[in-house]
């Protein structure tokens, strides 16, 4: 080898190097600042989320990072111990973007923890409440975000839909399919997809359309994505406020002519599934069906202390004119809150101060929580954490404020502390509570989950689009076979008489034109890295999708590359750029073939914890065999050695060491034979014994296979680097030298 060749693939390797490191850097030092951030919020407990959140399946996460940046409101999940976490807890509100994102299924999306259980109405795995044919959706069954509230209250209609046989002669007169308690996102989503359904709907709403959303401050920004409404089409931008909802929202009621019987409040529900009596301020309605989807507005968390009766105390803002010139107290650490104090002192004629029992304001957004530090910074408001209201007076406001008694004068006083659960309203009609802890909304044992058919239908739609590309990639195959056949099958020596030399050659007009749209192609790969990492290409595309096109890509390059080359390797160069794909190519075969042995998302999750399950249940089994047994010490040893914590290793040393363990169990197995009595109480305690030891092997190698994935994927992009480096060099050569060099 030349010595230019030779500096060129010292260059290469060098800069892949150098990429491997520095990635392994960075990833090293994100972690450490997350988890930093995860052990300070642990010890303060605010980690925990208010509402629905992710749980990330370290097993099977092999920190792509798709997930960290899917959130619209910033990164809410970080990298501790090479798997993405739930870092900032208190600011997650459910949007489920990191689920979509993630590559390899290992998030899903839960209510509670194991600390801190949520209280919401019981549904199954269609939102159908504990009293039959009544089905609770949105704010009022935990989806309190727009887009969830919306998907929520499509899922239930569908199902609603489908189950619901056609009206009968034998129903009352006006009688309607479906009764939809509440016109917020929930309610609007799950009318709209019935009529959609070609059903009948009564929308029952005790205030305005739009529910609770009607009522938030004014240009409030109540969605940071699009959605879509059933049968009607997408809403939304990146940024939209209240009041261009409400409008999407009137045209989407308009287009279905659908009634929103505003004023209307419900007070009773009398019948069964299939014939209930809806009782209303305005008459009775008569549903085969009924949907609460009534949010909790209604029931707002209350103070409890002495004069929050007063005219001056309210649960709700939407002007900001109103205050001007007044002495406002906020009460609240939430968004809700914060956005309040914020649209107030930003007029700058009102006194505000901002009362929170937290001694910061961390459950708020990040934006929020720095518009108000500035403000206070800059005198427009007055911060006072941690502090809590003691009583209020018609011209004045007592608090506690760290421990000593606080008299401010005041004219109004705003509490945003959340709402409660209705439960005296939903004990009324029947509706039973639960507290999920950590558990999928509406997921049950034994049960189909609700989610089912879609996974099946984007399943289905993931074989066929790989069926596609295997379509393609033998059509494109096919075609260049075809093109040049008389040319390939021919020796090196006979290629340079025949005809075809000087158009198939790679540096002919074919070939040439193959090698460049090759290249091309072969670049496109990194469409999908970039997909993953850049902001701006976030929702372009299924990620799934993205990952199927980045293995077809990574397939055929070498194919495609193989017809520029004509089959041969003329000069060290091309060989090292073609041997550069090889590699790289490979080391992606091999890290998807591994995943799939990992036990990821569903059933091969579930593999896992069953092979655990197995080895505590063997190994209950074992003990009382030798309970008593005058050998027991040396059992016992054995047993130890059998049930021992899974060594942390690498797939080759779990691998390397196996034949050993193995031998050396049998070893001491037969030691103790002799210590059984019974032949066959051995043979109870010697096929156990094995069997755990094999279990102990598994649990061990997948451990060992995660971590391989984790290094391994540093592999396949630091080779990447290096392959960008040899192309261009080799696209570099070829124009500053001619083709005559590369024949």
């Amino acid at each position: 080898m030349d010595p230019i060749s030779v500096a060129l693939a010292g260059g290469a390797v060098a800069a892949a190097a150098a990429v491997a490191v520095g990635h392994v850097v960075r990833r090293r030092r994100r972690q450490g600042r997350d988890a930093r951030v995860l052990d300070e919020k642990m010890a303060r407990q605010a980690h925990l989320p208010r509402s629905l959140h992710p749980v990330i399946d370290a097993d099977v996460c092999i920190g792509s990072l798709s997930c960290l940046k899917a959130c619209p409101e910033g990164d809410i999940l970080g990298m501790v111990d090479g798997a993405a976490r739930l870092v900032h807890g208190d600011h997650c509100i459910g949007h489920g973007r990191c689920a979509a994102e993630c590559p390899v299924n290992a998030i899903k999306l839960v209510m509670g923890t194991a600390e801190r259980g949520v209280d919401l109405p019981e549904v199954d795995p269609y939102f159908e409440s504990s009293r039959p044919g009544v089905h609770v959706v949105g704010e009022l069954g935990g989806m309190g975000l727009i887009k969830n509230a919306i998907t929520q209250g499509r899922q239930a209609a569908r199902h609603i839909a489908k189950v619901l046989p056609p009206a009968s002669p034998a129903d009352a007169v006006g009688t309607v399919d479906v009764a939809v308690v509440g016109a917020g996102p929930a309610g609007l989503a799950t009318a709209m997809a019935l009529l959609e359904a070609g059903r009948t709907v009564r929308v029952l709403e005790q205030g305005t359309m739009g529910g609770s959303m009607s009522h938030y401050p004014r240009r409030k920004v109540v969605m940071t994505e699009r959605t879509a409404i059933p049968g009607y089409g997408k809403i939304g931008r990146s940024t939209i406020s209240k009041e261009d909802l409400l409008q999407d929202w009137q045209k989407a009621v308009s287009h279905f002519d659908l009634r929103v019987e505003e004023g209307t409040r419900v007070e009773g529900l009398e019948g069964r599934d299939g014939a209930f009596r809806v009782r209303t301020s305005a008459g009775d309605v008569r549903a085969r069906k009924v949907v609460l989807a009534t949010g909790r507005r209604g029931t707002p968390r209350r103070l409890g202390v002495p004069g929050e009766d007063l005219p001056k105390v309210t649960y709700g803002f939407t002007e900001p004119e109103q205050y001007d010139g007044r002495r406002v107290l906020v009460v609240g650490g939430g968004d809700s809150a914060l956005e309040a104090a914020i649209q107030i002192a930003q007029r700058g004629s009102a006194e505000i101060v901002l009362s929170y029992r937290g001694a910061d304001l961390s459950r708020a957004r990040e934006a929020n929580r720095r518009k108000v530090l500035d403000l206070a910074d800059a005198g427009a408001l007055q911060l006072l954490l941690p502090s809590e209201v003691r009583s209020v007076e018609p011209d004045a406001v007592t608090l506690d404020w760290g421990g000593r008694a606080v008299r401010i004068a005041n004219d109004d006083v705003i509490v945003s502390i959340g709402g409660e659960v209705p439960t005296e309203f939903l004990k009324k009609v029947g509706v039973e509570m639960r507290r999920y802890h950590g558990e999928r909304l509406g997921a049950r044992s034994g049960e189909e989950d609700y989610e089912a058919e879609e996974e099946a239908a984007e399943r289905r739609r993931l074989r066929r689009t790989a069926l596609l590309y295997a379509i393609l990639g033998g059509t494109i195959v096919a075609f260049l076979v075809w093109k040049g056949w008389d040319y390939y099958r021919l020796e090196r020596f006979a290629r340079l008489r025949s005809p075809l030399h000087r158009t198939l050659r790679p540096a002919g007009s074919w070939g040439h034109g193959v090698g460049i749209a090759a290249t091309a192609f072969m670049l496109s790969n990194f469409l999908y890295p970039l997909r993953k990492r850049w902001r701006a290409m976030k929702g372009v595309w299924n990620i799934k999708d993205w990952m199927n096109f980045h293995v077809f890509v990574g397939f055929m390059s070498p194919l495609v590359i193989s017809f520029h080359a004509a089959f041969s390797s003329n000069n060290v160069l091309a060989t090292s750029t073609a041997s550069a794909l090889g590699v790289v190519v490979l080391t992606g075969i091999v890290g998807r073939f591994v995943y799939g042995v990992v036990p990821s998302a569903g059933e091969r999750a579930e593999e896992l914890e069953m092979i655990a399950g197995k080895f505590e249940r063997l190994r209950a089994q074992v003990d009382p065999m030798i309970v008593g047994h005058k050998h027991r010490a040396r059992l016992l040893s054995l047993l130890a050695l059998a049930t021992a914590e899974p060594p942390r290793s690498s797939i080759v040393g779990a691998l390397a060491r196996l034949p050993f363990t193995r031998l050396h169990t049998r070893i001491r197995l037969l030691r103790v034979r002799r210590l059984f009595k019974d032949p066959s109480q051995y043979a109870s305690f010697r096929d156990r014994v094995v069997r755990l030891r094999r279990l102990r092997f598994q649990i061990a190698f997948y451990g060992g296979l995660r971590r391989f994935l984790r290094g391994w994927r540093v592999l396949h992009a630091s080779l990447a680097v290096f392959l960008v480096f040899a192309i261009t060099v080799h696209i570099g050569v070829s124009l500053y030298l001619g083709y005559g060099l590369l024949k």
